[in-house]
C-alpha cells in the first residue's frame, strides 16, 4: 500500500490518499477543502479513485466531501452515524470559521466499530473512537502497520474535547482501548501535524503515557 498526505484548509488538515498497489484503486480520506490541491495529488499518485473515507464530521475534514464525491462520482463511507449532527451543521460551520460554503451530504455507508472498509484488495479495520466527536472512527491496516486516526491522537497530544458532544474521559478510554492495544511499530497519520508511532506516544505522550493497561 502507498499513501500520500495533502495538507488542506487554513487548519492544515492532513487529507490522506491511500492506494492499493495490487489494484491501483485509491481512497481519499478526509478531503476537508482545497479541492484542486487534492485533485493534483491524485494525478501525481496515479490510480483510480474508488471512494471517500471520513473519520469524523468537523469542517476541516469534510468541507470538500460533497464536491469531490460529485466531481468524481465516488461513494462516501463513514463516519459513524453519531456525527450526523455535525454534517447537518456544515453550512453553519463554514460560515462561523470563514471557510468557503460547504454542503451537507449523506454517506453511502455509515460505519461502526468492527466494520471493515476496502481500498481495492486492501482491507482496513474500522475502530470507533468517540470523544473528539461522538462518531469518530479510525482506519487500521494491519499488514502495512498503519492507522489513519483523524483527530483522536497526535504526535505529543490528543484531540480537543471542548466541542459539542466532546468528552475527555471518553476520548482517553477510546485511545487506550482502540489505539494503545496496537503494536509499538504501528505508524499513524493524524489529522494535523507530523506522523508518529503508537510506541512513541505510549512512552512520550503526556496525555496517555502510563495510562495503558
Amino acid at each position: 500500500m502507498k499513501y500520500a498526505i495533502v495538507p488542506v484548509t487554513p487548519f492544515q488538515q492532513n487529507c490522506s490518499i491511500l492506494k492499493c498497489e495490487a489494484t491501483n484503486k485509491v481512497a481519499i480520506v478526509d478531503p476537508g477543502g482545497d479541492l484542486e490541491n487534492i485533485l493534483t495529488a491524485l494525478e501525481q499518485i496515479g490510480g483510480t479513485p474508488e471512494k471517500i473515507l471520513v473519520t469524523h464530521a468537523h469542517l476541516d475534514h469534510i468541507g470538500a466531501v460533497a464536491d469531490l464525491a460529485e466531481r468524481l462520482s465516488l461513494p462516501i463511507e463513514g463516519p459513524h452515524r453519531d456525527d450526523q449532527f455535525w454534517i447537518d451543521m456544515l453550512p453553519q460551520q463554514a460560515q462561523m470559521m470563514g471557510f468557503a460554503p460547504s454542503r451537507p451530504f449523506t454517506p453511502d455507508r455509515w460505519l461502526e466499530g468492527g466494520d471493515s472498509v476496502t481500498v481495492g484488495e486492501t482491507r482496513f479495520e474500522v475502530r470507533h473512537c468517540p470523544g473528539h466527536t461522538p462518531g469518530h472512527v479510525v482506519f487500521y491496516q494491519p499488514e502495512a502497520k498503519l492507522v489513519v486516526v483523524g483527530d483522536v491522537l497526535f504526535n505529543g497530544s490528543i484531540g480537543r474535547t471542548d466541542f459539542p458532544k466532546g468528552d475527555h474521559d471518553t476520548l482517553i478510554q477510546a485511545i487506550k482501548d482502540q489505539l494503545l492495544t496496537l503494536d509499538d511499530d504501528v505508524s499513524f497519520i493524524p489529522g494535523h501535524g507530523p506522523m508518529s508511532t503508537i510506541g512513541h506516544e505510549r512512552s512520550h505522550n503526556p496525555f496517555v503515557s502510563g495510562k495503558h493497561g
